[in-house]
């Protein structure tokens, strides 16, 4: 198919990851009567949604690292926004640094009311579940926003996996989405951008070695199965025990994620995920802070919000605190004789 009208976005970047907002959402994921998880699957199995994402996300639009959403309706009432996730391999379950930035401009734009100085609460449903982005602003400026997400577990622990470089052990945890965690040092590499090539090729491994054993089925919906994403961690100092005796705890992260991309940010979905590996490992406690550095230097910082269970094991909801800033608006034309659409993606 040809999708020939101009499409419309607003661009955003949370700690340098993009995020591309489509108000005007393809007909097939917009209609009455669905969930936004259902809409997810209807996304899935429709040309033109896809023919739009690879539109936006591939080049000479876009780029391999492109991130977006389609906004949709809500489930219900209960929420301002709906959002279906899309990226270079198709549409994720959960996206926190999304989820920052869609808060950030709804509140920026003026399309949920908030007060000069104040916190407002943007209620988002997401493929996932229903998330909160509270919205900080002070001057009548967005300052920053946190992300309250849907319960974080960890999946299985100590799993071994074989690779290239021999056998390791990752962690499987559920932030949204399922994501394996392991130290980048058990490579030999560091989470800076001079290793990136070679994270990217160990994330993207580990990630299909997983799937290929069914190392990440979710217990109650097979729509949140499998691993989306490889977190590469590294320690960027010792935790500080602070004058109220709670902790702070630093650690830098790099997320290969879909078909080898790379989050610029310290991603929010698996920031909730590394939270729960660090809560089920005593390594964080209620009242601690985990601060989450990207491979570019970004910042999240992380908190246990409570204690609860999930699908009948040990459970934490987290909040994920950064900042978003408008990039642009976009007005992309579509020539259908224009042989390369919907676009590529080169590396």
């Amino acid at each position: 198919m040809t999708r020939t009208e101009p499409i419309e976005t607003i661009d955003w970047h949370t700690g340098g990851e993009p995020f591309r907002i489509v108000a005007d959402s393809p007909a097939a994921v917009t209609g009455d009567g669905l969930t936004v998880a259902e809409r997810r699957v209807a996304a899935i199995g429709s040309e033109e949604a896809q023919w739009v994402r690879a539109l936006l996300c591939g080049e000479p639009r876009g780029h391999s690292g492109m991130y977006g959403g389609f906004l949709v309706p809500p489930d219900d009432a209960g929420a301002h926004l709906g959002v279906l996730f899309w990226h270079n391999d198709g549409f994720s379950t959960a996206c926190g640094h999304g989820t920052i930035a869609l808060g950030a401009w709804a509140v920026a734009s003026g399309r949920v009311p908030a007060p000069a100085d104040g916190v407002t609460d943007v209620v988002i449903d997401v493929p996932s579940g229903r998330v909160t982005a509270s919205v900080r602003t002070s001057g009548g400026l967005v300052q920053d926003a946190t992300f309250t997400n849907v319960p974080s577990y960890v999946h299985a622990q100590g799993v071994e996996v074989a690779t290239s470089h021999g056998k390791v052990t990752v962690d499987i945890a559920f932030g949204g989405a399922m994501y394996a965690v392991v130290p980048a040092g058990a490579f030999g590499l560091s989470v800076r951008p001079d290793d990136v090539t070679r994270l990217t090729a160990v994330g993207r491994e580990i990630r299909d070695a997983l799937n290929s054993a069914g190392a990440a089925e979710h217990p109650v919906d097979p729509r949140l199965s499998g691993i989306y994403g490889t977190i590469l961690t590294e320690e960027t100092g010792p935790t500080q025990v602070r004058a109220d005796s709670s902790r702070l705890v630093r650690q830098r992260n790099v997320t290969v994620f879909a078909d080898g991309q790379v989050d610029r940010s310290p991603c929010g979905s698996g920031t909730s995920a590394r939270v729960a590996v660090l809560a089920a490992t005593g390594q964080l406690r209620p009242g601690d802070e985990l601060r989450h550095e990207s491979v570019v230097g970004s910042v999240f910082h992380a908190r246990i919000a409570e204690r609860t269970t999930a699908h009948g094991v040990p459970a934490v909801v987290t909040e994920v605190t950064g900042t978003a800033h408008a990039v642009g608006t976009c007005r992309f034309t579509v020539d259908p004789r224009d042989a390369l659409l919907p676009g590529f993606v080169l590396r």
